[in-house]
């Protein structure tokens, strides 16, 4: 499938009532995180289907998709992008991780960070100077800002626990609630992987934390352990 085809597909699936819902729920009215945004009503697993043989479209398409004010076609660009990156060479996967870096500020809402930021980004920088993620972290773009931090999925997924706290203490006052609650989720993964290190980081950061972040970060802990966080008791 061509990237004309895959649009023409995309609109024909187009369901006005879940696109109203969409909208809603990733805050797309003014001056919300999504403001802007335009959803067809294409829920995720058929966008998956959709995509499934679009694997050849060139950057040159993906990078019209990623243009596009339209939700679905962003996603898609993206699935196909990770879809790519898994089944490429090396020289292959670098191309893409530049491509996708250029692009982070066209990968702005909180589901096409957290499709892609991961597998790609994380992925490349793996056994690679990670200084990018730190140059994100301290972007004015929300959405760099998120990518830098759900990166660090991948290095978490790996035992390595260590960028994501470093990336955390930039993003600890952080205003934005998206911010928040992605680094509380990278937190209380990496406590997944190793409770006695995320425990030692909450212990000299819990204090200065958003209440979000923590909540977030501590989903987990035993109720006794969770309401020392949360009263400052610990």
């Amino acid at each position: 499938m061509n990237l004309k085809e895959l649009q023409s597909t995309l609109r024909a699936q187009e369901n006005p009532v879940q696109a109203a819902h969409l909208s809603r729920f990733f805050k797309t009215g003014k001056g919300q995180y999504g403001e802007g945004d335009i959803f067809l009503g294409i829920k995720v697993p058929e966008l998956r289907k959709i995509t499934k043989s679009c694997r050849n479209i060139p950057l040159s398409g993906l990078q019209k998709l990623l243009n596009s004010g339209i939700h679905e076609e962003r996603f898609s660009a993206l699935l196909i992008l990770v879809d790519r990156y898994k089944h490429g060479t090396s020289d292959e996967q670098g191309d893409i991780f530049t491509f996708y870096i250029k692009n982070a500020p066209r990968v702005n809402n909180w589901d096409l960070v957290d499709l892609s930021a991961a597998d790609i980004a994380g992925h490349y920088l793996m056994d690679r100077d990670r200084s990018i993620l730190r140059t994100l972290a301290r972007s004015e773009n929300l959405w760099e800002k998120r990518i830098s931090i759900v990166a660090t999925h991948y290095f978490i997924k790996q035992g390595d626990v260590d960028t994501t706290f470093a990336i955390a203490e930039i993003l600890m006052n952080d205003p934005h609630d998206l911010i928040h609650k992605a680094v509380g989720w990278m937190l209380r993964e990496a406590g997944n992987r190793n409770l006695k290190a995320e425990t030692g980081f909450l212990n000299a950061h819990y204090t200065q934390m958003p209440r979000t972040m923590l909540r977030y970060a501590i989903e987990k802990f035993p109720e006794d352990l969770r309401q020392g966080y949360l009263k400052g008791t610990v």
